[in-house]
């Protein structure tokens, strides 16, 4: 819940860089009460100026007293562990195929990715609070399809775990990691497990960082708003392929299941967060009814 913060407070936390500091009451007043899914992934996983902008821009969020879930992905630190024991894995529509070997490094990686989130933020006296398969597990998963292996969807979450932290005022860092039958882990495609979240939460936004700016049509051009019908159409003409299909039709199936709005912005541009949630023009591409 936002808190009763005066400017002369918030110009002590405000970056100059960000949005102009004059409007953030009006937008601390439309977030209040509700709660804002924020999707870390893509290549900005890997950029550790990126990543320390992220935090920093939580860190923000967090002192206006809005309600912040983050869940994270982890594909390029998983691609690397792969390639350093020169493992090959292939995609299906851009999920990855995730057998027993594969399956025990990306629980690896996220869990430990999970974990330098939450001590990062604590590092800014941020308190955060850690969900994955071997700590506080909120998602029971059923196989996805049998092709992609220990890939799952979820079938159901634990939301009074996140509703729990959030009262407390801690941040919930979710790992897309969640357990089957026998308690199995399996790998959540970071978007869906995201998508699954937020229309859980009913949240006002879903915001997916990535390392594109948006949503492009089919001149290279970025589209700002779009609504789900035209998106799911980018896909059936082929101008949105490979991994970005997962993130339309996520995206897609947020904004019909109660979801307000969704946003696809670019994580390497800095406070893209901010700028999304605090001015007027937003940021990225935005998708809703």
């Amino acid at each position: 819940m936002s808190k009763n913060i005066s400017l002369e407070e918030i110009r002590k936390f405000w970056p100059e860089d960000a949005p102009e500091i004059n409007l953030v009451k009006k937008y601390v007043s439309k977030y209040e009460r509700e709660k804002i899914v924020i999707k870390y992934g893509g290549n900005v996983l890997i950029d550790r100026n990126v990543f320390n902008n992220f935090i920093s821009d939580i860190k923000v969020l967090n002192n206006l007293g809005l309600s912040i879930v983050v869940v994270h992905g982890g594909g390029p630190r998983i691609k690397r562990e792969l390639d350093k024991k020169k493992i090959v894995s292939k995609f299906i529509n851009g999920l990855r195929v995730t057998d027993k070997n594969i399956i025990k490094i990306v629980e690896e990686v996220l869990i430990d990715f999970n974990k330098d989130i939450v001590k990062s933020l604590k590092g800014l006296d941020c308190e955060a609070a850690s969900f994955h398969t071997q700590k506080n597990n909120i998602i029971e998963v059923e196989p996805e399809r049998e092709e992609l292996g220990y890939v799952g969807i979820p079938k159901k979450i634990e939301i009074s775990l996140i509703e729990t932290a959030l009262n407390e005022n801690k941040i919930p860092i979710i790992a897309p990691l969640g357990k089957g039958v026998n308690g199995q882990t399996f790998n959540i495609n970071g978007d869906t497990a995201a998508s699954a979240i937020a229309k859980k939460l009913k949240s006002r936004r879903l915001i997916l960082m990535t390392n594109v700016e948006g949503v492009y049509d089919d001149k290279k051009n970025l589209i700002s708003e779009i609504k789900p019908l035209d998106l799911e159409n980018l896909i059936k003409w082929k101008i949105v392929e490979g991994g970005m299909i997962p993130k339309i039709k996520n995206s897609v199936d947020a904004v019909e299941n109660g979801v307000r709005g969704v946003v696809i912005l670019d994580g390497r541009k800095p406070h893209s967060i901010l700028h999304e949630i605090f001015s007027d023009t937003g940021s990225g591409t935005l998708i809703r009814k």
